[in-house]
């Protein structure tokens, strides 16, 4: 059964010709039928989303799918999460860790809505975590902007879900080539708002070959964590990323 389409708009790219895996999860995510007053959402992307596309989603067991014609782009169901992120650092040190940013020398995809070096502030999310001690905790501020709002001073809760994503895939060494997001796990605790003075965290969990698992969290201006997530990246040759 069709549930309604999604149309992913140019702003918010990851690679140049598709979206961002975290902001089109989060699109998805909220497709979700849920009982649960906290759920945990995981979607699976099973190939780049179109930018400028009809994408139809439609029901299916447990939980949904989005479709680009017959091809299914992702999945996205209700799951267990728990994780404990790490006590974020203040928001100086957050600061100073952001200008270590290694995006800021080389970045695979600098137009990335998330973490893109290319992007201006009100046009990107401009998140650039940078390490914040010698914990293997990764760290970046982010204050959404006005063009996040959805009702009163809430951000969407799929620009969270957005921000959730890049930040992991700087939390592990780099590699040649591009790591793209395979799996999303997601739990929101709070509302994120408008001007709020926010810290994102990330942390490596696992580094298996060519895949690698990590933790990424928010915390508001008050401290208290706004949501958390568990990414699993694959690491893929640069030529397979669609530029066009």
């Amino acid at each position: 059964m069709s549930l309604g389409t999604i149309v992913i708009a140019p702003r918010f790219r990851g690679p140049p010709a598709s979206g961002n895996g975290g902001y089109v999860a989060g699109r998805l995510a909220a497709f979700v039928p849920t009982e649960d007053a906290q759920p945990a959402i995981v979607v699976r992307l099973a190939a780049p989303p179109p930018l400028e596309t009809a994408l139809e989603v439609r029901s299916r067991e447990h939980g949904v799918g989005l479709f680009d014609g017959e091809r299914c782009v992702a999945t996205a169901k209700p799951v267990a999460l728990e994780l404990s992120p790490p006590t974020p650092p203040g928001i100086e040190a957050t600061r100073e860790a952001a200008r270590a940013y290694r995006g800021f020398d080389e970045h695979p995809l600098p137009g990335c809505f998330v973490c893109g070096v290319d992007r201006a502030e009100g046009d990107g999310l401009r998140i650039f975590p940078g390490p914040a001690g010698g914990d293997g905790l990764f760290a970046a501020p982010w204050t959404p902007d006005e063009s996040l709002r959805t009702v009163g001073d809430v951000v969407d809760p799929s620009f969270v879900w957005a921000a959730l994503d890049c930040p992991g895939a700087f939390s592990f060494p780099q590699v040649d080539g591009i790591c793209l997001l395979g799996e999303l796990r997601v739990r929101l605790l709070g509302k994120v708002r408008v001007g709020e003075p926010c810290v994102v965290t990330s942390w490596s969990l696992a580094n298996e070959g060519r895949k690698h698992t990590t933790g990424t969290a928010i915390h508001g201006g008050d401290g208290g964590c706004r949501g958390y997530a568990r990414a699993v990246w694959i690491h893929v040759d640069a030529d397979s990323v669609p530029r066009d």
